[in-house]
């Protein structure tokens, strides 16, 4: 029966190595061209927002950029060229924003990233309910409104009946208006909005060191390492790629954390003393209603902010340690 049987199988195996394979090869290419075309039909709805939210917009921005137009349907828009850019560069308060927005980073790099490594380390000794109580003590801020932050810290303020300037004069320190004084504006706008965005750096901060493994400081202390030599040759380098992220949004971000808080507590004075770019282009385009020069400073801002992103992505696995 075995005889009879293996010389039949052996047939059919030959018969169908032989049988031109045009089936398979068109099932191969069918499943090729499913597997291909189906991916883009789950992101289709997104990339459709961001053209029309995000693309579209940019375009038409960059567009305007060469008219003049006062913003009103019935008047026409007259090409200019680039003469709208010309006058952004040239524009003295260009100058004042551009360096109160450098001020800007280089204060909420302290607030947003330094700070929120020191209490995200000092968390890590909190255990229990405890902690997470500390945590969300510092990240409610971030949840409050800017109009309802800028309305508690401007009665905070307050000449009269603040509560700060009353702890001030306590101690013998005369407070005036910090909104309305050029020496003290942007140093107000610095606090209230690092304040803010405490609670944001912090859990950034967190989520790092959570992905940080715990062998490597147990096996450091083993060997004798002190916590100090701990936290800076194991926990910082490690956590980098964390820092890294958050300085970039830091960076990216600053000018639009800072403009809801400098609209309704300084309106970017006195003097321009607490403006930054993103406030001088609301002021071109909803103040002045000049679209093109609005228009022209956003490509401009846009275009800078763009070379910072590319910067920072092409060095982040030079500025990262990894533990792999």
């Amino acid at each position: 029966m075995f005889t009879e049987v293996l010389p039949q199988s052996k047939s059919a195996q030959n018969s169908a190595s032989a049988a031109p394979p045009e089936d398979e090869n068109k099932l191969t290419r069918r499943k090729a061209r499913g597997f291909q075309f189906a991916p883009y039909l789950y992101v289709l709805p997104a990339v459709a927002l961001l053209i029309v939210w995000t693309y579209a917009p940019l375009l038409q921005t960059v567009e305007l950029s060469f008219y003049d137009w006062n913003m009103l349907p019935t008047q026409p828009k007259v090409p200019v060229g680039f003469d709208n850019y010309v006058e952004v560069i040239t524009l003295p308060e260009l100058q004042q924003a551009l360096l109160n927005t450098v001020l800007y980073i280089a204060g909420f790099l302290l607030l947003s990233v330094a700070l929120p490594v020191v209490f995200a380390l000092i968390s890590r000794r909190v255990a229990g309910k405890a902690k997470t109580i500390y945590q969300a003590l510092i990240f409610v801020p971030f949840l409050v409104t800017p109009v309802a932050t800028s309305a508690i810290w401007r009665w905070l303020f307050a000449p009269e009946g603040g509560t700060i300037p009353a702890v001030a004069r306590f101690f013998g320190v005369e407070m005036g208006d910090v909104f309305r004084d050029p020496n003290s504006s942007m140093l107000a706008v610095m606090v209230i909005v690092g304040w803010q965005m405490l609670g944001f750096g912090v859990l950034v901060v967190s989520a790092g060191l959570a992905g940080i493994s715990p062998d490597y400081a147990h096996a450091a202390g083993v060997d004798g390492a002190t916590e100090r030599q701990i936290t800076w040759r194991i926990t910082l380098p490690l956590l980098s790629p964390s820092l890294v992220f958050l300085s970039l949004m830091t960076i990216l971000l600053s000018a639009q954390w800072t403009f809801p808080i400098i609209d309704l507590a300084t309106q970017g004075g006195p003097s321009g003393s607490s403006t930054n770019i993103y406030y001088l282009l609301y002021q071109f385009g909803f103040r002045n209603f000049d679209a093109g020069l609005s228009s022209a400073a956003g490509v401009l801002f846009f275009i800078g902010f763009g070379i910072i992103a590319f910067i920072f992505v092409e060095l982040t696995e030079k500025l990262s340690f990894h533990d792999n």
